[in-house]
């Protein structure tokens, strides 16, 4: 200010050269002019400096107090962006305080918790994923396990995951002792007592959902089959074929994995806090910013409690599958799965010695007699019962 003084003192005096006196002050004819200007408009006042901002009447001016509240519950959620804020202060503030999704969006600019996206250029257009919208709750349950962790004290983390895909409501986030079939099935039974069945359930190619076998069922997808539930399947290292699920993966990792608790126990606490924000506090978009919760409903089809044995068509001959896998069809004892151990099998007589091999709807190959050969893939053009 003293130099601005000083320089308009200068400039006043007469036959003073006005361009080797900006050139002294190192500014510019247009700055000069200017403070000479605002000395003559306002006096000595007229020197200070204008902002150029909005004023504290202006429509996307935030107050200092809703600004606080902005950068609060993004510091408690920092994977949240404008849109979801913007909803929950709509619960907190009054209606005409409330700022639009660009003036929050600027204030987590100009605090720094916005990271500038790096652009990527595809080499190749991406391959088209399967259609799997759901329409309505329960008639598409998605799960997966979240990448392992370490808690405090070293223990391995790594949570099972099942999710409504309609109403995005999170049925569980448990931490088991291992991803085998006897850990899981137990999750599963608890869910379908509680919230009931669903029609699909959509997992990786990955344990215990599926396997290399020719069938990929496993112990535990043979059970869904058998319930009724429809098994369906990513494809091998398309993890967008389940993308909701995956940008759920990633709010875990950043609220959860990020800040792991001390032991098992104090993390499970930490996943079913997360679960009950994420279902009834948490803003979704694709909901129109309503909460999981508030649009999940449980399932019509109640667990039977024990899953039944498959029924076959008139004309299927059926066969229990033994301890390792095997069937006797016709004088001969091949293998079929051993996932399938204990369950009935359907066998379909076809044309001369041909027949196919099905479990609960889906065919699990193709067989010619003498059956001396494995079963072969059935093909794409075999619909399921």
């Amino acid at each position: 200010m003293s130099l601005r003084h000083e320089f308009v003192l200068r400039a006043l005096v007469p036959g003073v050269n006005f361009s080797d006196l900006c050139r002294q002050f190192n500014i510019s004819r247009k700055t000069g002019y200017k403070w000479v200007q605002r000395y003559n408009d306002g006096g000595v006042r007229g020197l200070d400096d204008h902002t150029n901002g909005p004023s504290l009447k202006h429509p996307i001016r935030a107050s200092a107090g809703v600004a606080i509240e902005v950068l609060g519950i993004r510091q408690a959620h920092p994977t949240w962006g404008a849109r979801k804020i913007k909803a929950v202060l709509e619960r907190r503030v009054d209606g005409p305080d409330v700022p639009s999704v660009s003036t929050i969006n600027r204030i987590l600019v100009r605090a720094g918790c916005v990271k500038p996206r790096i652009k990527r250029r595809r080499k190749t257009s991406p391959a088209k994923k399967p259609t799997l919208v759901a329409a309505r709750n329960n008639q598409l349950w998605t799960i997966d396990f979240k990448g392992w962790w370490r808690t405090g004290e070293g223990a391995k983390v790594e949570p099972l995951t099942i999710r409504d895909a309609h109403s995005r409501y999170m049925l569980a986030v448990r931490i088991l002792p291992s991803i085998s079939t006897e850990d899981v099935q137990p999750v599963f039974q608890e869910l379908f007592e509680k919230f009931g069945m669903p029609e699909a359930i959509l997992s990786d190619n990955g344990a215990p959902f599926a396997s290399r076998g020719q069938s990929g069922l496993t112990r535990l997808s043979a059970w869904w089959l058998a319930l009724g539930i429809q098994v369906l399947r990513s494809r091998p290292g398309c993890p967008q074929d389940n993308g909701g699920h995956e940008r759920m993966h990633r709010d875990i990792k950043a609220e959860l994995q990020n800040h792991p608790s001390w032991d098992l126990a104090q993390q499970q606490a930490a996943c079913d806090l997360w679960r009950n924000e994420f279902n009834n506090y948490r803003p979704h978009e694709a909901l129109g910013q309503a909460t999981p919760g508030s649009v999940y409903k449980r399932s019509p089809r109640v667990y039977p409690g024990e899953a039944p044995q498959p029924e076959y068509p008139k004309g299927f001959e059926t066969r229990r599958v033994q301890k390792p896998g095997t069937v006797r069809y016709a004088g001969y004892q091949r293998h079929v799965s051993a996932a399938l151990a204990g369950w009935d099998v359907g066998i379909e007589p076809r044309d001369g010695p041909n027949f196919r091999v099905w479990f609960a709807g889906i065919c699990l190959g193709v067989g010619h007699l003498p059956w001396e050969a494995p079963l072969r893939p059935p093909g794409a053009d075999v619909p399921v019962l």
